[in-house]
C-alpha cells in the first residue's frame, strides 16, 4: 500500500480526484434540491463540443472545453430568462449542438485517439501536474464562491419566491449556480470523462440526501461518497486493472443503494 503513494500519477490522481469530488458533491446537493440535476448531464454534451475544438485547433482542449462550457451555461441562462424557454429545453438545444459540432469537428481533425477517449471516458491516472494544478485552482474556486453565497444559495434552494420579494437577485445566482457546475464539468471529465461526470455530480450527492437530516448534514455526507468512491476507483484500477472511471461511479451508486435501503428502513421503523 504504502508503494502506492511513491508513484507521482498516483499522487497527482489522488489530489485532484479528492478536489473535484468535493467540489462536485458540494454543487451536486444545490442541484437536485433546484431540480437541476440535468444541467450537469447537458454541460457534459457541451463540453465534448470543447474539446473537439480544442483538439481541431491543436490548443489545450481543456482550456478550450472551459470556455465554452462557461459561455453556454450563461447563454442558457439567458435565453431562460430573456426567450422564455424551459432550461431543459435550452439544455436540450446546446447540449444537441454541442455534441453534434463536436462530431463534425473531431471527423475533420482525424483526432479519433487515445487523447480524445481519455477525455470521454476519464483517465485520471494519466492526469498531467498542469491538469492538476489547473483541477485544484478552480475547485477551490467553486467551493469557495459557493461559500461566499452560501446563505442566498440557500435561501433561493428552498424557497425561490421568497427569496427573490427579499431583493436577492435569482436570475444572477442561477447563473452563478450554471456557470461553476460548467467549471465542474470541465474539471470533472479527467477523472470520469465527459460520458460519466454529470454521474459524479448527482449520484454521491442524492445518496448523501438518503439519510440526511439537515442540509449541512446533506453537504458532509455527500462529500464522503464522492471521495471515497474517487479513491476506491483509483484503487480498483491500479490494483485490479479496472477502469477508475466506471469504478468510481459504480461504488457511488453502491452507496446510493446502501443509503436508500437505510432510509426505507427508518421510514418503516425498523432503524431509527
Amino acid at each position: 500500500m504504502e508503494d502506492v503513494f511513491t508513484y507521482g500519477f498516483m499522487q497527482r490522481a489522488l489530489v485532484a480526484g479528492i478536489f473535484i469530488s468535493i467540489a462536485c458533491a458540494i454543487l451536486g446537493v444545490f442541484l437536485i434540491l433546484k431540480r437541476d440535476a440535468m444541467l450537469g448531464h447537458g454541460l457534459s454534451h457541451i463540453t465534448f463540443g470543447g474539446v473537439a475544438l480544442g483538439l481541431f485547433l491543436e490548443v489545450k482542449p481543456l482550456l478550450i472545453a472551459l470556455v465554452v462550457a462557461v459561455l453556454c451555461s450563461v447563454i442558457i441562462q439567458k435565453l431562460r430568462e430573456k426567450a422564455g424557454l424551459y432550461e431543459d429545453t435550452a439544455i436540450g438545444i446546446f447540449s444537441s449542438t454541442g455534441m453534434a459540432l463536436g462530431i463534425i469537428l473531431v471527423t475533420l481533425s482525424g483526432k479519433f485517439n487515445v487523447d480524445l477517449f481519455s477525455y470521454l471516458f476519464g483517465n485520471i491516472l494519466a492526469i498531467e501536474r498542469f491538469e492538476v494544478g489547473v483541477a485544484v485552482f478552480l475547485a477551490l474556486a467553486v467551493i469557495m464562491v459557493i461559500c461566499f453565497f452560501y446563505q442566498e444559495l440557500l435561501y433561493q434552494t428552498f424557497d425561490a419566491e421568497s427569496a427573490r420579494a427579499s431583493g436577492i437577485r435569482i436570475g444572477f445566482l442561477d447563473t452563478v449556480l450554471a456557470v461553476l457546475t460548467a467549471i465542474t464539468v470541465v474539471i470533472g471529465m479527467k477523472v470520469v470523462g465527459i460520458l460519466l461526470v454529470a454521474a459524479l455530480l448527482v449520484i454521491p450527492s442524492a445518496a448523501g440526501l438518503q439519510i440526511a437530516k439537515t442540509f449541512r448534514q446533506a453537504v458532509i455526507i455527500s462529500s464522503g461518497v464522492s471521495t471515497g468512491s474517487v479513491i476506491t476507483g483509483l484503487f480498483t484500477a491500479y490494483y485490479r486493472d479496472l477502469p477508475a472511471a466506471g469504478a468510481t461511479v459504480i461504488v457511488a451508486f453502491l452507496f446510493f443503494l446502501v443509503f436508500g435501503t437505510v432510509r426505507l428502513l427508518r421510514k418503516r421503523g425498523v432503524l431509527e
